[in-house]
């Protein structure tokens, strides 16, 4: 497992969050968990076409938000 963090930019600032990167992904769990101060934000997957999509969510940030950490994932490490 590898962490590394990221920042994305919302409506109320600049957000960041740690990531854990599940390198030997396979399928029986999700590729990356995402937290934030220590609170599991969600989980993503990659598909077929390697775009990322929720896995689990954490019920915590609204969708946009979730989508932003998602393509800002893809733009490191897809």
């Amino acid at each position: 497992m590898e962490k590394f963090e990221i920042s994305v930019k919302t409506a109320s600032g600049i957000r960041h969050f740690k990531i854990k990167d599940y390198m030997h992904h396979d399928c029986e769990m999700c590729k990356y968990e995402v937290y934030e101060n220590d609170q599991f934000i969600g989980s993503f997957e990659p598909d077929h076409h390697r775009n990322l999509h929720v896995c689990k969510d954490g019920g915590v940030l609204k969708q946009d938000v979730l989508d932003k950490i998602a393509i800002e994932l893809e733009r490191y490490h897809i």
